[in-house]
C-alpha cells in the first residue's frame, strides 16, 4: 500500500461545552424518562443520554450513550442535527476542532470525549482525503491529554516513537509507510494508523466516502476515527460495518465492535455511532 505523509498541520483549540449534559431517554420497553442522570424505572436503567450540544454549521452536534436495561453501555456516538452541514466554514485555521464531552453514563465505555474537525479542503495525504470531510476522533484519554501533545514537548518525538504493543491495536492497523513515526504525529491527535489490508487505497484512485482510522500515543491506543465526507453523507448513507479488534485490552472497558452511519427517520439527525459495545478485562 502506497501512502504519502499525513501530518495535518492541525493543533486542538478546546470548544469544551460547560454545563450539565442534557438528558433525554428513550426507553425501548416503556419506562419512565429519566430526568438529572436517573435512571428510566427501578426496573429498566435502559435510555440514551445526551451530552451538551456544541453548534456546528447552520445546526449543532451532541454526543450520545446508550444503555440496556441493566445500565450496561450498548452504543456510543455522534449527532449532527440535520441542518448541521448547511452553512460550514469554508477555511478553518489550525486548531479549529470542537470539543464535545460524553455524559457520565458513558463511565463503562473507553470513551472520554469526542473531538470533531471539519476540513473543508480535505488534509494530507491529498491524493487519498483531499474531499470536504469531516474527522470524528471517539477519543479515550482527556481533553488535556489530547492537548498535550504538542512539538514543543521535549519528549514529543520519543512519545510519537513509542508504539503500544501490537496486541492491544485493532488487527491489520499500522503506521502508513514513509516518512518516520515522530514526522506522521499529528500535533493534538497523535499517530494515526491504516488498515494495511485495505487494498482501495491506492492514492489517486481511491474514492473516499467513509473510513476508520484509528490511533496511538505514547505507548496507548487513544482513539477511533471514523473519517466521513459531507458529499457521502448528504445521501443520506445506511451503513453498517465490523470494527476490528486487539487482541487484548489496556483498560477494563465496554468496547464497540460494529458501527453504523445513517440518517434516524424521526428527527433527520445524522448518527455516527460505534456500537455492539462488549465488555473487555484489561490484560
Amino acid at each position: 500500500m502506497t501512502m504519502h505523509s499525513r501530518r495535518f498541520e492541525r493543533g486542538v483549540r478546546l470548544a469544551v461545552a460547560i454545563g450539565t449534559a442534557l438528558v433525554l431517554t428513550a426507553c425501548a420497553n416503556g419506562g419512565t424518562p429519566a430526568t438529572g442522570g436517573g435512571t428510566a424505572t427501578e426496573a429498566s436503567k435502559a435510555g440514551t443520554t445526551f451530552g451538551p450540544s456544541q453548534p456546528l454549521g447552520n445546526g449543532t452536534a451532541k454526543t450520545y450513550v446508550t444503555l440496556d436495561a441493566t445500565g450496561q453501555p450498548t452504543e456510543v456516538g455522534l449527532r449532527l442535527t440535520a441542518t448541521a452541514l448547511d452553512n460550514l466554514p469554508q477555511n478553518t485555521g489550525p486548531g479549529d476542532a470542537t470539543m464535545l464531552a460524553f455524559p457520565d453514563q458513558a463511565v463503562g465505555t473507553p470513551f472520554n470525549h469526542v473531538m470533531l474537525n471539519w476540513n473543508p479542503q480535505g488534509h494530507d495525504p491529498v491524493e487519498l482525503f483531499g474531499k470536504p470531510h469531516f474527522d470524528i476522533h471517539f477519543d479515550m484519554v482527556d481533553m488535556a491529554a489530547m492537548q498535550a501533545i504538542n512539538p514543543d514537548d521535549p519528549q514529543f518525538a520519543a512519545k510519537a516513537e513509542h508504539l503500544p504493543d501490537p496486541k492491544y491495536v485493532p488487527q491489520d492497523y499500522v503506521v502508513p509507510p514513509g516518512p518516520p513515526v515522530a514526522a506522521q504525529a499529528v500535533p493534538g491527535m497523535g499517530v494515526h494508523l491504516l488498515d494495511s489490508t485495505d487494498s482501495t487505497l491506492v492514492p489517486g484512485k481511491y474514492n473516499f466516502q467513509q473510513i476508520i482510522v484509528e490511533g496511538v500515543w505514547d505507548g496507548r491506543y487513544t482513539f477511533t476515527e471514523p473519517m466521513i465526507t459531507r458529499e457521502w453523507l448528504l445521501t443520506q448513507p445506511n451503513l453498517q460495518g465490523n470494527l476490528k479488534q486487539p487482541q487484548a485490552y489496556q483498560q477494563t472497558a465496554a468496547y464497540p465492535t460494529t458501527y453504523s452511519i445513517h440518517v434516524d427517520p424521526q428527527t433527520k439527525d445524522y448518527v455516527i455511532a460505534l456500537t455492539g459495545l462488549t465488555p473487555r478485562q484489561a490484560s
